[in-house]
Protein backbone atom coordinates (compact mmCIF):
# COMPACT_ATOMS: atom_id res chain seq x y z
CA UNK A 1 0.00 0.00 0.00
CA UNK A 2 1.59 3.34 -0.79
CA UNK A 3 1.21 5.71 1.93
CA UNK A 4 -0.94 8.70 2.22
CA UNK A 5 1.73 11.65 1.84
CA UNK A 6 0.48 15.48 3.23
CA UNK A 7 3.20 17.89 3.67
CA UNK A 8 2.67 19.14 7.13
CA UNK A 9 -0.66 18.74 9.51
CA UNK A 10 -1.37 22.19 11.08
CA UNK A 11 -0.05 22.86 14.46
CA UNK A 12 -3.18 23.48 16.71
CA UNK A 13 -4.55 23.05 19.84
CA UNK A 14 -8.07 21.09 20.74
CA UNK A 15 -10.49 20.56 23.20
CA UNK A 16 -8.06 18.05 25.40
CA UNK A 17 -10.11 17.10 28.26
CA UNK A 18 -7.50 18.23 31.52
CA UNK A 19 -6.24 15.48 33.95
CA UNK A 20 -6.33 15.66 37.62
CA UNK A 21 -2.86 16.96 38.53
CA UNK A 22 -1.35 13.99 40.78
CA UNK A 23 2.00 15.57 41.36
CA UNK A 24 2.38 16.34 44.89
CA UNK A 25 3.12 20.14 46.03
CA UNK A 26 2.82 21.25 42.43
CA UNK A 27 2.43 25.06 42.32
CA UNK A 28 -1.12 25.80 41.15
CA UNK A 29 -1.18 29.57 40.25
CA UNK A 30 0.39 30.03 36.59
CA UNK A 31 2.52 33.39 36.26
CA UNK A 32 0.82 36.13 34.13
CA UNK A 33 2.76 38.46 31.70
CA UNK A 34 2.72 42.12 32.92
CA UNK A 35 0.19 44.75 31.28
CA UNK A 36 3.49 46.39 30.02
CA UNK A 37 4.21 43.14 28.13
CA UNK A 38 0.84 43.35 26.59
CA UNK A 39 1.40 46.05 25.24
CA UNK A 40 1.88 45.00 21.51
CA UNK A 41 3.21 46.84 18.57
CA UNK A 42 1.65 46.27 15.04
CA UNK A 43 2.67 42.83 15.05
CA UNK A 44 3.00 39.72 17.30
CA UNK A 45 5.68 41.25 19.85
CA UNK A 46 5.31 43.19 23.16
CA UNK A 47 6.92 46.03 23.26
CA UNK A 48 9.08 46.91 26.07
CA UNK A 49 9.18 49.80 27.99
CA UNK A 50 12.82 51.50 29.04
CA UNK A 51 12.41 49.79 32.43
CA UNK A 52 12.15 46.51 30.81
CA UNK A 53 14.93 47.19 28.23
CA UNK A 54 17.19 47.95 31.28
CA UNK A 55 16.26 45.20 33.23
CA UNK A 56 16.82 43.13 30.23
CA UNK A 57 20.26 43.91 29.82
CA UNK A 58 21.08 44.14 33.34
CA UNK A 59 20.31 40.08 33.27
CA UNK A 60 22.86 39.84 30.85
CA UNK A 61 25.51 41.74 32.53
CA UNK A 62 25.29 44.95 30.28
CA UNK A 63 24.57 48.49 32.94
CA UNK A 64 22.93 51.16 30.27
CA UNK A 65 22.29 54.34 31.64
CA UNK A 66 19.42 56.04 31.07
CA UNK A 67 20.55 57.95 27.92
CA UNK A 68 22.03 54.72 26.24
CA UNK A 69 18.84 53.00 27.59
CA UNK A 70 16.67 55.18 25.17
CA UNK A 71 18.80 54.79 22.23
CA UNK A 72 19.14 50.83 22.34
CA UNK A 73 15.66 50.59 22.85
CA UNK A 74 15.17 52.73 19.89
CA UNK A 75 17.04 50.47 17.81
CA UNK A 76 15.75 47.14 19.46
CA UNK A 77 12.08 48.25 18.18
CA UNK A 78 13.69 48.05 15.10
CA UNK A 79 14.90 44.91 14.70
CA UNK A 80 11.82 43.22 16.61
CA UNK A 81 9.58 44.58 13.81
CA UNK A 82 12.10 43.05 11.15
CA UNK A 83 11.73 39.59 13.32
CA UNK A 84 8.19 40.00 13.26
CA UNK A 85 7.72 40.33 9.80
CA UNK A 86 9.57 37.71 8.84
CA UNK A 87 8.03 35.23 11.33
CA UNK A 88 5.02 36.67 9.63
CA UNK A 89 6.20 36.41 6.03
CA UNK A 90 4.68 33.59 3.68
CA UNK A 91 8.07 32.15 3.18
CA UNK A 92 8.10 28.38 2.01
CA UNK A 93 9.16 26.03 4.63
CA UNK A 94 9.58 22.00 3.34
CA UNK A 95 8.52 20.06 6.89
CA UNK A 96 9.52 16.77 6.42
CA UNK A 97 6.48 14.51 5.13
CA UNK A 98 3.97 13.35 7.66
CA UNK A 99 2.81 9.59 6.14
CA UNK A 100 -0.19 7.29 6.86
CA UNK A 101 -1.57 10.63 8.19
CA UNK A 102 -5.52 9.66 8.18
CA UNK A 103 -5.31 9.46 11.71
CA UNK A 104 -8.33 9.72 14.43
CA UNK A 105 -8.00 12.29 17.10
CA UNK A 106 -7.51 8.90 19.87
CA UNK A 107 -8.37 9.62 23.43
CA UNK A 108 -7.24 9.96 26.55
CA UNK A 109 -8.07 6.40 28.56
CA UNK A 110 -10.17 6.38 32.00
CA UNK A 111 -8.97 4.95 34.78
CA UNK A 112 -10.62 1.54 34.11
CA UNK A 113 -9.11 1.68 31.00
CA UNK A 114 -5.59 2.07 32.42
CA UNK A 115 -5.24 0.52 35.81
CA UNK A 116 -1.43 1.15 35.70
CA UNK A 117 -1.57 4.29 34.73
CA UNK A 118 0.71 3.80 31.72
CA UNK A 119 -0.89 6.27 28.91
CA UNK A 120 -1.18 9.69 28.16
CA UNK A 121 -2.87 8.88 25.36
CA UNK A 122 -4.38 6.31 23.58
CA UNK A 123 -5.26 6.36 19.31
CA UNK A 124 -4.75 4.07 16.28
CA UNK A 125 -2.55 4.82 13.07
CA UNK A 126 -2.01 2.12 10.89
CA UNK A 127 0.98 1.79 9.06
CA UNK A 128 1.90 -0.09 5.50
CA UNK A 129 0.14 -3.37 5.48
CA UNK A 130 3.48 -5.04 5.00
CA UNK A 131 6.80 -5.11 6.47
CA UNK A 132 8.72 -6.38 9.57
CA UNK A 133 6.65 -4.99 12.14
CA UNK A 134 3.28 -5.98 10.57
CA UNK A 135 1.18 -7.03 13.17
CA UNK A 136 3.06 -5.69 16.10
CA UNK A 137 1.99 -2.63 18.34
CA UNK A 138 4.27 0.38 18.97
CA UNK A 139 3.66 2.88 21.65
CA UNK A 140 5.74 5.96 22.59
CA UNK A 141 7.34 7.76 25.63
CA UNK A 142 5.73 11.26 25.75
CA UNK A 143 8.59 13.34 24.85
CA UNK A 144 8.57 11.84 20.94
CA UNK A 145 6.30 14.08 18.45
CA UNK A 146 3.60 11.66 16.71
CA UNK A 147 1.58 14.52 14.24
CA UNK A 148 -1.73 15.37 15.43
CA UNK A 149 -1.72 13.22 18.99
CA UNK A 150 -1.00 15.60 21.91
CA UNK A 151 2.11 15.78 23.53
CA UNK A 152 3.00 16.94 27.39
CA UNK A 153 6.64 16.20 27.59
CA UNK A 154 5.02 14.84 31.10
CA UNK A 155 4.63 18.52 31.99
CA UNK A 156 1.13 19.57 32.79
CA UNK A 157 2.21 22.85 32.01
CA UNK A 158 2.36 21.44 28.13
CA UNK A 159 -1.63 20.16 28.01
CA UNK A 160 -3.17 20.77 24.82
CA UNK A 161 -0.28 21.14 22.58
CA UNK A 162 -0.51 19.13 19.42
CA UNK A 163 2.60 18.27 17.22
CA UNK A 164 2.57 18.72 13.55
CA UNK A 165 5.31 16.63 12.58
CA UNK A 166 6.29 12.39 12.92
CA UNK A 167 9.68 11.84 15.14
CA UNK A 168 11.89 9.87 12.54
CA UNK A 169 10.72 6.79 14.37
CA UNK A 170 7.08 7.33 13.72
CA UNK A 171 7.87 7.53 10.37
CA UNK A 172 9.65 4.50 9.90
CA UNK A 173 7.23 2.18 12.12
CA UNK A 174 4.31 3.32 10.35
CA UNK A 175 6.86 2.29 6.81
CA UNK A 176 7.75 -1.06 8.41
CA UNK A 177 4.31 -1.85 8.93
CA UNK A 178 3.59 -1.32 12.70
CA UNK A 179 0.11 -0.09 14.33
CA UNK A 180 0.60 3.31 16.80
CA UNK A 181 -1.68 2.42 19.78
CA UNK A 182 -0.63 5.23 21.94
CA UNK A 183 1.57 7.86 23.79
CA UNK A 184 3.19 6.55 27.13
CA UNK A 185 3.74 8.46 30.65
CA UNK A 186 6.42 9.55 31.64
CA UNK A 187 7.63 10.88 34.67
CA UNK A 188 7.77 13.92 34.80
CA UNK A 189 9.85 16.70 32.69
CA UNK A 190 13.24 16.14 31.78
CA UNK A 191 12.80 13.05 34.31
CA UNK A 192 13.09 15.69 36.59
CA UNK A 193 11.89 13.53 39.51
CA UNK A 194 14.20 10.85 39.78
CA UNK A 195 14.70 7.45 38.33
CA UNK A 196 12.08 5.64 39.97
CA UNK A 197 9.10 7.02 37.62
CA UNK A 198 6.64 7.16 40.64
CA UNK A 199 6.24 10.85 40.75
CA UNK A 200 5.11 13.17 37.85
CA UNK A 201 2.27 15.61 36.84
CA UNK A 202 0.09 12.66 36.58
CA UNK A 203 -1.11 9.90 37.81
CA UNK A 204 1.89 7.79 38.68
CA UNK A 205 2.50 4.52 36.61
CA UNK A 206 2.41 1.03 38.53
CA UNK A 207 5.19 -1.90 38.13
CA UNK A 208 2.81 -4.67 37.08
CA UNK A 209 5.07 -7.05 38.60
CA UNK A 210 4.24 -5.61 42.32
CA UNK A 211 1.72 -2.25 42.34
CA UNK A 212 3.21 -0.98 45.42
CA UNK A 213 6.70 -1.31 43.90
CA UNK A 214 8.03 1.49 41.02
CA UNK A 215 8.74 0.86 37.63
CA UNK A 216 11.04 2.75 37.13
CA UNK A 217 11.73 5.82 35.06
CA UNK A 218 11.94 8.21 33.35
CA UNK A 219 10.30 5.84 30.72
CA UNK A 220 7.98 4.88 33.25
CA UNK A 221 4.82 4.18 31.16
CA UNK A 222 6.12 2.18 28.30
CA UNK A 223 8.00 -0.17 30.64
CA UNK A 224 4.35 -0.37 32.61
CA UNK A 225 2.45 -1.33 29.26
CA UNK A 226 4.49 -3.49 27.99
CA UNK A 227 5.52 -5.70 30.11
CA UNK A 228 2.07 -5.71 31.39
CA UNK A 229 1.09 -6.94 27.77
CA UNK A 230 -0.81 -3.70 26.77
CA UNK A 231 1.48 -3.28 23.44
CA UNK A 232 4.42 -4.56 21.78
CA UNK A 233 6.87 -2.56 21.33
CA UNK A 234 7.53 0.76 23.30
CA UNK A 235 9.91 3.85 22.17
CA UNK A 236 11.46 5.42 25.45
CA UNK A 237 14.60 7.89 26.26
CA UNK A 238 17.29 7.41 28.06
CA UNK A 239 19.71 10.01 29.57
CA UNK A 240 21.21 8.32 31.95
CA UNK A 241 19.59 4.97 32.38
CA UNK A 242 15.95 6.03 31.28
CA UNK A 243 15.22 3.15 29.19
CA UNK A 244 16.81 0.44 30.96
CA UNK A 245 16.05 1.28 34.38
CA UNK A 246 12.23 1.00 33.52
CA UNK A 247 13.42 -2.11 31.76
CA UNK A 248 15.47 -3.57 34.27
CA UNK A 249 12.44 -3.00 37.20
CA UNK A 250 9.51 -4.16 34.91
CA UNK A 251 11.58 -6.77 33.50
CA UNK A 252 11.59 -5.99 30.22
CA UNK A 253 14.03 -5.94 27.30
CA UNK A 254 15.41 -2.18 26.66
CA UNK A 255 18.40 -0.84 23.97
CA UNK A 256 20.04 2.53 24.15
CA UNK A 257 21.61 2.18 20.99
CA UNK A 258 25.27 3.49 19.84
CA UNK A 259 24.80 7.21 20.29
CA UNK A 260 23.37 8.66 16.45
CA UNK A 261 22.32 5.27 15.58
CA UNK A 262 18.64 5.81 16.04
CA UNK A 263 17.37 9.48 14.88
CA UNK A 264 16.64 12.21 17.63
CA UNK A 265 14.61 14.18 15.00
CA UNK A 266 11.23 15.26 16.66
CA UNK A 267 11.88 14.04 20.37
CA UNK A 268 12.57 16.55 22.90
CA UNK A 269 13.96 16.15 26.08
CA UNK A 270 15.87 18.76 28.53
CA UNK A 271 18.71 16.74 28.50
CA UNK A 272 22.38 17.65 27.03
CA UNK A 273 21.89 16.46 23.80
CA UNK A 274 25.43 14.21 23.77
CA UNK A 275 23.89 11.71 26.23
CA UNK A 276 20.11 11.26 24.96
CA UNK A 277 18.79 8.45 23.36
CA UNK A 278 16.09 6.26 21.81
CA UNK A 279 15.34 3.36 21.82
CA UNK A 280 12.83 0.05 22.42
CA UNK A 281 11.35 -1.66 25.04
CA UNK A 282 9.83 -5.02 24.26
CA UNK A 283 8.76 -8.03 25.83
CA UNK A 284 11.07 -10.38 23.81
CA UNK A 285 15.43 -9.94 22.36
CA UNK A 286 13.50 -10.68 18.74
CA UNK A 287 11.00 -7.53 19.09
CA UNK A 288 13.76 -5.54 19.87
CA UNK A 289 15.95 -6.56 17.09
CA UNK A 290 12.94 -6.32 14.65
CA UNK A 291 12.66 -2.43 15.96
CA UNK A 292 16.08 -1.33 15.98
CA UNK A 293 16.55 -2.53 11.98
CA UNK A 294 13.55 -0.72 11.21
CA UNK A 295 14.94 2.71 12.82
CA UNK A 296 18.61 2.86 12.66
CA UNK A 297 20.47 4.52 10.08
CA UNK A 298 21.16 7.89 8.91
CA UNK A 299 18.12 9.64 8.19
CA UNK A 300 19.80 13.51 7.47
CA UNK A 301 17.48 15.74 9.86
CA UNK A 302 19.76 14.78 13.21
CA UNK A 303 22.65 16.92 13.27
CA UNK A 304 24.35 14.80 15.88
CA UNK A 305 24.74 11.40 13.50
CA UNK A 306 28.24 11.48 12.16
CA UNK A 307 29.64 10.01 9.08
CA UNK A 308 29.66 6.68 11.30
CA UNK A 309 26.20 5.85 11.38
CA UNK A 310 25.70 3.60 8.58
CA UNK A 311 22.37 3.80 6.19
CA UNK A 312 20.46 0.84 7.52
CA UNK A 313 21.70 -2.02 10.12
CA UNK A 314 21.15 -5.81 9.41
CA UNK A 315 20.27 -7.20 12.94
CA UNK A 316 18.13 -9.89 12.17
CA UNK A 317 20.02 -11.78 9.74
CA UNK A 318 22.43 -13.21 12.72
CA UNK A 319 20.25 -13.23 15.82
CA UNK A 320 19.89 -16.84 15.96
CA UNK A 321 23.60 -17.39 15.28
CA UNK A 322 24.50 -18.23 18.93
CA UNK A 323 27.49 -17.13 21.33
CA UNK A 324 30.12 -20.25 20.52
CA UNK A 325 33.25 -18.43 20.80
CA UNK A 326 31.69 -15.02 22.16
CA UNK A 327 34.05 -13.30 24.17
CA UNK A 328 32.17 -12.01 27.53
CA UNK A 329 33.95 -10.06 29.95
CA UNK A 330 31.96 -10.02 33.57
CA UNK A 331 33.01 -6.32 35.03
CA UNK A 332 33.90 -6.28 38.88
CA UNK A 333 33.37 -3.14 39.30
CA UNK A 334 29.75 -3.17 38.01
CA UNK A 335 29.00 -4.93 40.78
CA UNK A 336 29.95 -2.60 43.63
CA UNK A 337 27.50 -2.43 46.03
CA UNK A 338 24.74 -4.52 44.44
CA UNK A 339 22.05 -6.53 46.65
CA UNK A 340 23.01 -10.23 47.24
CA UNK A 341 20.26 -11.60 44.80
CA UNK A 342 21.07 -9.17 42.27
CA UNK A 343 24.47 -10.54 42.04
CA UNK A 344 23.39 -14.15 42.21
CA UNK A 345 21.30 -14.15 39.42
CA UNK A 346 23.39 -11.90 37.16
CA UNK A 347 26.06 -14.64 37.36
CA UNK A 348 23.71 -17.46 36.96
CA UNK A 349 22.89 -15.87 33.21
CA UNK A 350 26.71 -15.52 32.88
CA UNK A 351 26.75 -19.29 33.74
CA UNK A 352 23.99 -19.78 31.29
CA UNK A 353 25.79 -17.78 28.57
CA UNK A 354 29.04 -20.22 29.66
CA UNK A 355 27.06 -23.50 28.93
CA UNK A 356 25.66 -21.79 25.57
CA UNK A 357 29.50 -21.84 24.26
CA UNK A 358 30.33 -18.41 25.23
CA UNK A 359 34.06 -17.90 26.69
CA UNK A 360 33.22 -15.52 29.63
CA UNK A 361 35.99 -14.02 32.35
CA UNK A 362 36.45 -11.81 34.63
CA UNK A 363 37.93 -7.88 33.85
CA UNK A 364 38.18 -4.63 35.27
CA UNK A 365 37.11 -1.04 34.53
CA UNK A 366 38.49 1.04 37.26
CA UNK A 367 37.01 4.16 35.11
CA UNK A 368 33.56 2.79 35.47
CA UNK A 369 33.32 3.57 39.36
CA UNK A 370 34.35 7.40 38.09
CA UNK A 371 32.86 8.41 35.08
CA UNK A 372 29.71 9.50 36.81
CA UNK A 373 30.97 12.58 37.70
CA UNK A 374 31.93 13.75 34.68
CA UNK A 375 28.46 12.76 33.21
CA UNK A 376 26.62 14.71 36.26
CA UNK A 377 28.66 17.78 35.49
CA UNK A 378 27.63 17.77 32.14
CA UNK A 379 23.99 17.37 33.02
CA UNK A 380 22.95 21.09 34.95
CA UNK A 381 24.26 23.14 32.01
CA UNK A 382 23.44 21.05 28.90
CA UNK A 383 20.11 20.78 30.18
CA UNK A 384 19.66 24.82 30.84
CA UNK A 385 20.70 24.89 27.14
CA UNK A 386 18.64 22.77 25.70
CA UNK A 387 15.48 24.35 27.78
CA UNK A 388 16.99 27.88 25.90
CA UNK A 389 17.21 26.18 22.12
CA UNK A 390 13.54 24.51 22.82
CA UNK A 391 14.97 21.12 23.17
CA UNK A 392 16.25 20.68 19.28
CA UNK A 393 19.54 22.44 19.81
CA UNK A 394 21.00 25.52 17.40
CA UNK A 395 23.63 26.06 14.44
CA UNK A 396 22.77 22.93 12.18
CA UNK A 397 21.02 22.96 8.90
CA UNK A 398 18.46 20.50 9.39
CA UNK A 399 14.45 21.07 9.82
CA UNK A 400 13.40 22.99 13.02
CA UNK A 401 9.83 21.82 14.39
CA UNK A 402 9.42 25.31 15.11
CA UNK A 403 5.81 24.30 16.85
CA UNK A 404 7.53 22.28 19.65
CA UNK A 405 10.00 25.00 19.96
CA UNK A 406 7.74 27.49 20.44
CA UNK A 407 5.46 25.21 22.78
CA UNK A 408 9.07 24.31 25.01
CA UNK A 409 10.11 28.10 24.94
CA UNK A 410 6.33 29.30 26.63
CA UNK A 411 6.38 26.78 29.03
CA UNK A 412 9.63 27.47 30.33
CA UNK A 413 9.28 31.56 29.86
CA UNK A 414 5.75 31.48 31.24
CA UNK A 415 5.25 28.84 33.50
CA UNK A 416 8.83 28.15 35.48
CA UNK A 417 6.91 27.92 38.30
CA UNK A 418 5.47 24.40 37.21
CA UNK A 419 8.79 23.40 36.23
CA UNK A 420 9.05 19.81 38.89
CA UNK A 421 12.11 20.65 42.10
CA UNK A 422 14.91 18.66 40.39
CA UNK A 423 14.86 20.31 36.48
CA UNK A 424 14.63 23.91 38.80
CA UNK A 425 17.39 22.67 40.74
CA UNK A 426 19.18 22.24 37.65
CA UNK A 427 18.18 25.68 36.69
CA UNK A 428 19.91 27.11 39.50
CA UNK A 429 23.00 24.81 39.77
CA UNK A 430 23.44 25.75 35.75
CA UNK A 431 23.17 29.64 37.12
CA UNK A 432 26.06 29.51 39.31
CA UNK A 433 27.79 26.70 37.49
CA UNK A 434 28.29 29.59 34.60
CA UNK A 435 28.62 32.43 36.94
CA UNK A 436 31.71 30.83 39.71
CA UNK A 437 33.24 28.45 36.06
CA UNK A 438 32.38 30.96 33.09
CA UNK A 439 31.57 27.22 30.97
CA UNK A 440 34.78 25.28 31.85
CA UNK A 441 32.84 22.95 33.95
CA UNK A 442 30.71 21.63 30.48
CA UNK A 443 33.98 22.45 28.64
CA UNK A 444 36.17 19.77 30.88
CA UNK A 445 32.98 16.71 30.76
CA UNK A 446 32.67 17.52 27.17
CA UNK A 447 36.46 17.32 26.73
CA UNK A 448 37.44 14.31 28.99
CA UNK A 449 34.58 12.29 27.56
CA UNK A 450 37.88 10.68 25.19
CA UNK A 451 39.55 9.08 28.43
CA UNK A 452 36.44 7.49 28.85
CA UNK A 453 35.70 5.82 26.45
CA UNK A 454 39.17 4.71 25.87
CA UNK A 455 38.55 2.89 29.36
CA UNK A 456 35.94 0.59 28.33
CA UNK A 457 37.34 0.55 24.61
CA UNK A 458 40.59 -1.20 25.82
CA UNK A 459 38.29 -3.72 27.75
CA UNK A 460 36.55 -4.70 24.45
CA UNK A 461 39.75 -5.23 23.12
CA UNK A 462 40.25 -8.24 24.88
CA UNK A 463 36.75 -9.21 24.75
CA UNK A 464 33.53 -8.67 22.59
CA UNK A 465 31.15 -8.23 25.36
CA UNK A 466 30.62 -6.69 28.66
CA UNK A 467 28.61 -7.67 31.43
CA UNK A 468 27.24 -6.53 34.67
CA UNK A 469 23.76 -5.83 36.36
CA UNK A 470 21.62 -3.10 34.74
CA UNK A 471 20.75 -2.00 38.03
CA UNK A 472 22.46 -2.97 41.50
CA UNK A 473 18.75 -2.94 43.19
CA UNK A 474 15.74 -4.29 43.02
CA UNK A 475 12.51 -2.15 42.13
CA UNK A 476 11.98 -0.28 45.51
CA UNK A 477 9.04 0.25 47.25
CA UNK A 478 6.81 3.38 46.16
CA UNK A 479 7.20 6.26 49.40
CA UNK A 480 4.38 8.87 48.62
CA UNK A 481 5.97 12.43 49.06
CA UNK A 482 3.91 14.91 51.20
CA UNK A 483 5.21 17.96 49.31
CA UNK A 484 7.51 20.23 47.32
CA UNK A 485 10.24 19.69 49.11
CA UNK A 486 10.21 15.86 49.77
CA UNK A 487 9.54 15.69 45.91
CA UNK A 488 13.21 17.19 45.85
CA UNK A 489 14.64 14.60 48.40
CA UNK A 490 13.30 11.48 46.58
CA UNK A 491 14.60 12.80 43.42
CA UNK A 492 18.31 13.43 44.90
CA UNK A 493 18.19 10.67 47.22
CA UNK A 494 21.04 7.53 47.45
CA UNK A 495 18.57 4.87 45.90
CA UNK A 496 18.54 7.14 42.54
CA UNK A 497 21.64 7.69 42.12
CA UNK A 498 22.41 3.45 42.66
CA UNK A 499 20.14 2.76 40.53
CA UNK A 500 21.79 4.55 37.40
CA UNK A 501 24.98 3.31 38.82
CA UNK A 502 25.39 1.16 35.51
CA UNK A 503 23.46 2.60 33.02
CA UNK A 504 24.73 6.33 33.10
CA UNK A 505 28.47 5.99 32.31
CA UNK A 506 26.75 4.68 28.55
CA UNK A 507 24.49 7.59 28.32
CA UNK A 508 28.12 9.87 28.47
CA UNK A 509 30.55 7.60 26.30
CA UNK A 510 28.12 5.97 23.54
CA UNK A 511 28.65 2.73 23.92
CA UNK A 512 25.43 0.28 22.95
CA UNK A 513 23.72 -0.97 26.40
CA UNK A 514 21.13 -3.44 26.70
CA UNK A 515 19.30 -4.80 29.78
CA UNK A 516 17.76 -7.90 29.51
CA UNK A 517 15.44 -9.79 32.14
CA UNK A 518 17.78 -12.51 33.67
CA UNK A 519 15.61 -13.45 37.17
CA UNK A 520 12.83 -12.83 39.90
CA UNK A 521 13.35 -12.31 43.24
CA UNK A 522 10.68 -11.53 45.92
CA UNK A 523 8.49 -11.39 42.54
CA UNK A 524 10.61 -8.49 41.24
CA UNK A 525 12.63 -8.68 38.04
CA UNK A 526 16.87 -8.38 38.14
CA UNK A 527 18.19 -7.89 34.85
CA UNK A 528 22.04 -7.93 33.14
CA UNK A 529 23.19 -5.23 31.07
CA UNK A 530 25.19 -6.08 27.71
CA UNK A 531 27.62 -3.11 26.58
CA UNK A 532 29.35 -3.49 23.20
CA UNK A 533 31.28 -2.19 20.48
CA UNK A 534 29.86 1.15 18.87
CA UNK A 535 27.80 0.45 16.44
CA UNK A 536 27.50 -3.32 17.63
CA UNK A 537 24.72 -3.20 18.78
CA UNK A 538 23.44 -6.53 16.48
CA UNK A 539 25.85 -8.46 18.48
CA UNK A 540 24.62 -7.39 22.29
CA UNK A 541 20.90 -8.49 20.66
CA UNK A 542 22.86 -12.16 19.26
CA UNK A 543 23.96 -12.79 23.07
CA UNK A 544 20.78 -11.60 24.52
CA UNK A 545 18.78 -13.85 22.31
CA UNK A 546 21.03 -17.50 23.00
CA UNK A 547 20.45 -16.29 26.69
CA UNK A 548 16.70 -15.74 26.22
CA UNK A 549 16.64 -19.55 23.95
CA UNK A 550 18.65 -21.20 26.70
CA UNK A 551 16.26 -20.26 29.86
CA UNK A 552 13.06 -20.86 30.97
CA UNK A 553 12.27 -17.19 29.46
CA UNK A 554 8.57 -17.20 29.94
CA UNK A 555 8.53 -17.61 33.29
CA UNK A 556 11.69 -15.02 33.79
CA UNK A 557 9.10 -12.33 32.35
CA UNK A 558 5.74 -13.31 33.31
CA UNK A 559 3.36 -10.82 35.12
CA UNK A 560 2.24 -12.71 38.46
CA UNK A 561 1.01 -9.62 40.55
Amino acid sequence: MNPQVRPGLTAHVVGVTKPTLRRHGAATSRSHLSSQRAVRGAGMFAVPDLDEVVAAAKTLGIHLGPDEAVLYRKYLLQHLKSLDEFVQSRMEETPPPVTYAARGPGHRPSAEDDPLSAWMWKCEISGAEEGPLAGKTVSYKDHIAVAGIPMTFGAAAMEGFIPDVDATVVTRVLEAGGTIVGKNTMNGLTGGFGFGGAIGDYERPKNPHNPEHVPGGSSSGSAAAVAAGEVDISFGGDQGGSIRIPAAWSGNVGLKPTFGLVSHFGIGFGSDQSIDYTGPMTRTVEDAAASLEVVAGYDGLDPRQSREVPEHMDVMSGLAEGVDGIRIGIVEEGFDSAEEDVTELVMAAADSLADAGAKVSTVSVPAHLQVSKAAMALGPEGSRAAFDTGFLGVYARTYYPASIIAAVHRMRTMHADLLNPRTKLNYLVAEFSRRNFHGQVYAKAQNVRSSFIKAYDTALADVDVLLMPTCILKAPKYDPPTGELEILEDGMNLAAFKAARNTQPFNYTGHPALAVPCGKSAGLPVSMQLIGRMFEDPLLLRVAYAFQQSVAYDDIIAVTA
